[in-house]
């Protein structure tokens, strides 16, 4: 099955894979590899399997493999690619943007450093290990998929109803670059409405002894302020009469940022960032609603699970990562929830500049609970406690539960400049939930401009800024007030078949299912203006719709798994949700 998109050729992906944080001279090693699978305990391969399109997963049909990478197995990747042009004073980095799970890297037969966990970036410096003329860059790869208790998202070896084919290895762009000895590592961007100002802090590689940040922000392509601070530290930099961004005016400010020593200029990076600010407010009712620059926002949109039927985890190309979001938009939608996955950056700068508000999930881990709880959970709201009985969640062992903080830690400094992200999701439907109340507490104190959804659909622990409630067959209704304000992050997914565009016409999955386009139409409309309407003033202040698009035999999507068929008018679509979020 396949998308109407295709890999640019001869590099995949050719764009600059980190927007809020871009330099002119780079290098992207994406493209055809030589790969081998053999046992894991195996050493290096001497001969090779054939070739894979980097940065496609081993799993997916644009790789050119699609052989299913089995936990006894490891993955071998090799590239050969030319000597960067390294002058005195610099060094070279090796970028990944996600390798799936436990990998290691060679330069020229010399280890360079491994990394586990399959949804954050890593950088190696691999400047010693070069050599004249060609280089020899090799990777191992190995995934236990849902065999271990990492985190690993919606991924199975037996891909079944909502769980669906594994991503094993490379799925984001692999890239060189050299830059200065003393050097810009990472920028944290933040925001503040009500003070009219930025913060621009700057974490520095090297030694950063006698060196300044200088930053200049623009807008329209005209200088409108500008500001600077002892590297390492941060700057706070006023913005005179800020121009919110939002929905109906996703307005982003261009930012430039240099290391200066002694008055010359020894790095520089470009940037953007917007003014916005999320929380929660009252209205007259007393409800508490979502408020986006202080003011009240309902917020509507679909759950989006980032997989194509080519390319798995991994976009065809740049336009089909856009294509989603901009489709979200089209049909009226203000939101979306991304489901248990960390997009590649530039799929936020697209919601960035599309003002398309984000609540983004974290990849969950441990055990899931099986289709009896599951069916206790929906139907009859069976509840557990998350701070004891660890051993039913997976989260017995407390190396696992801190390589989970760990990684949250680092999504969240990883998205942190996303513009478009309100809401952090520790945890869905009790999937290896544990201690929910302490995380969420912990997210809101690291990262108080957003706000927190604690514990997803199932096993609320009374936590977090959000009563959140997953409503499938049974009628929408809203819930005891507690405090807290009252969201449906889940409901719907009313299902049709398309034939031909199907994943496998035999099998199907979804939660009521109709016989054509003007049934389901008809169905979706309805639950619209009979059940989820009058709960707005009753005070939901958000709901999500699943989903954007069916994937696998899930086929409950606003599209076919190609993107090629509309399952529901669209303008019916965008006059329903305007009416949901304008009143």
């Amino acid at each position: 099955m396949k998308t109407r998109w295709q890999p640019n050729q001869p590099i995949p992906l050719p764009e600059y894979p980190r927007p809020q944080m871009t330099r002119p001279d780079w290098l992207n090693l994406n493209g055809e590899w030589d790969y081998a699978i053999l046992s894991k305990d195996s050493p290096a391969p001497q001969t090779w399997d054939g070739k894979i399109l980097v940065p496609y997963a081993v799993e997916s049909l644009l790789s050119g493999v699609q052989k299913s990478l089995q936990p006894d197995q490891r993955l071998w990747y090799r590239r050969i690619f030319a000597h960067p042009s390294v002058r005195a004073g610099e060094r070279s980095l090796l970028h990944f943007g996600a390798v799936d799970y436990e990998c290691s890297v060679w330069v020229n037969g010399k280890p360079i450093g491994s990394h586990r966990g399959g949804y954050l970036p890593f950088t190696f410096d691999i400047t010693d290990a070069l050599v004249g003329g060609e280089n020899e860059l090799l990777v191992s790869v190995w995934d236990p998929t849902d065999t271990g208790l990492q985190q690993r998202g919606k991924q199975t070896l037996n891909p079944r109803g909502i769980w669906y084919t594994p991503i094993s290895g490379i799925w984001q762009t692999v890239w060189l670059e050299v830059v200065p000895e003393v050097s810009i590592e990472s920028l944290k961007l933040t925001p503040d409405l009500d003070d009219q100002s930025v913060t621009v802090e700057v974490k520095v590689r090297g030694n950063a002894a006698g060196v300044r940040m200088e930053a200049e922000v623009a807008s329209g392509g005209e200088k409108i302020a500008s500001g600077g601070a002892p590297a390492q530290s941060h700057a706070r930099i006023g913005i005179p009469n800020p121009v919110a961004w939002s929905p109906s005016n996703p307005h982003l400010y261009d930012l430039r940022v240099q290391l200066v020593r002694e008055g010359q200029v020894i790095d520089e990076v470009g940037s953007y960032f917007a003014m916005r600010k999320f929380g929660l407010m009252k209205d007259a009712d007393g409800h508490l609603r979502f408020a986006l620059n202080g003011e009240p926002l309902f917020l509507y949109g679909p759950l989006d699970q980032g997989f194509f039927p080519d390319g798995l985890y991994t976009p065809p190309s740049e336009e089909a990562m856009a294509f989603d979001i901009e489709y979200t938009r089209e049909i009226g939608c203000n939101m979306i929830r991304k489901h248990i996955k960390v997009e590649p950056l530039r799929w936020y700068y697209h919601c960035d500049r599309l003002g398309m508000i984000v609540w983004q999930d974290m990849p969950n881990g441990g055990l899931i609970d099986g289709d009896t709880v599951a069916i206790l959970s929906l139907i009859f709201g069976f509840h557990r406690n998350d701070t004891r009985w660890l051993s039913r969640f997976g989260r017995a062992d407390e190396a696992n539960r801190a390589e989970y903080r760990r990684e949250l830690q680092g999504m969240i400094d990883h998205l942190h400049n996303a513009a478009c992200i309100a809401v952090w999701v520790p945890f869905n439907e009790s999937w290896g939930q544990f201690q929910a109340n302490e995380v969420a507490a912990w997210v809101k104190g690291y990262d108080p401009t957003r706000l927190v959804d604690h514990a997803s659909g199932w096993f609320d622990q009374g936590g977090g800024d959000f009563k959140s409630k997953h409503i499938y067959v049974k009628k929408l209704k809203r819930p005891k007030p507690d405090g807290r304000a009252f969201v449906i992050s889940e409901f719907g997914g009313y299902s049709l078949k398309i034939p031909d565009h199907m994943w496998d016409a035999t099998k199907k999955f979804g939660y009521r299912f109709y016989e054509t386009r003007q049934e389901l139409t008809a169905a979706y409309l309805a639950l619209l203006e009979n059940e989820l309407q009058p709960l707005i003033a009753q005070g939901l202040a958000a709901a999500v719709y699943t989903q954007t698009t069916d994937v696998e035999i899930e086929i409950n999507g606003y599209l076919t798994y190609d993107r090629k068929v509309e399952k529901m008018d669209a303008e019916k679509l965008r006059t329903a949700h305007h009416a949901l979020i304008l009143g």
